[in-house]
């Protein structure tokens, strides 16, 4: 069964979301009251700095690995380089490692085929987005890469059969995961300056798009392949 068609799937994904904040809550309840130098954005950020340029490189590394084999969402990592790193590199590190990460997805593709793509994505998501590629023209991709909470690093793989330029490939997902990835950063870098009104309103944003692409992922997919 193809995730989110069915309303189980949906209230398994809302549960999963809100197990998720409540663990992070946790953990940061917890980090505050026994690590609590992980929680001073200003020391961590120098603490970080101390590295050098081998913390950037490591971050971006780990992000473009997470397209690949997705251990966690790419969000939660962009929103770890904004406390980290700040609003303005965090987002340049988080836009390098997700680029790096999906044209090596693309090449991959490209490379290997569909018996590759095949063998790493299920086969009910597979049939969902290839039909979906199949009628896609290049701003409807976009416009799939735009919307948060969508899984686009299966799109990465699957656009990467089609015959579209690499270069416009990476193109669009560039600008298309931009905004979020912006969004994301800002949020974690507010908390980590102790601006947590904004941090919660950004992600309190960025969540609701992200809710709303999940539970209207198959109408939005069918509403862009007609605009071809």
């Amino acid at each position: 069964m193809d995730v989110f068609d069915s309303s189980s799937s949906r209230r398994r994904f809302i549960l999963a979301a809100v197990g998720v904040v409540v663990v992070f809550a946790g953990l940061y309840l917890v980090v505050q009251e026994y690590l609590p130098f992980l929680t001073n954005g200003d020391e961590l950020r120098a603490f970080v700095a101390s590295y050098g340029v081998l913390a950037p490189l490591v971050f971006i590394g780990l992000q473009a690995v997470q397209v690949l084999f997705a251990p966690v969402p790419g969000q939660i990592m962009a929103f770890v380089s904004g406390y980290l790193f700040g609003g303005v590199l965090g987002t340049i590190y988080s836009l390098i490692g997700v680029t790096i990460g999906s044209s090596i997805a693309f090449w991959l593709s490209r490379r290997y085929g569909r018996p590759f793509v095949e063998s790493v994505i299920q086969n009910d998501i597979m049939e969902r987005f290839d039909a979906f590629v199949d009628t896609a023209g290049l701003p409807s991709l976009f416009a799939l890469f735009l919307v948060p909470g969508l899984p686009d690093d299966i799109l990465c793989f699957v656009s990467g059969l089609t015959d579209i330029k690499l270069w416009k490939l990476i193109a669009v997902m560039f600008v298309g995961r931009a905004p979020a990835y912006v969004l994301v950063n800002v949020s974690g870098s507010s908390l980590a300056d102790d601006n947590l009104s904004l941090t919660v309103a950004l992600l309190l944003f960025v969540l609701g798009l992200s809710a709303w692409g999940v539970l209207r992922r198959n109408e939005i997919m069918d509403v862009l392949s007609k605009r071809r």
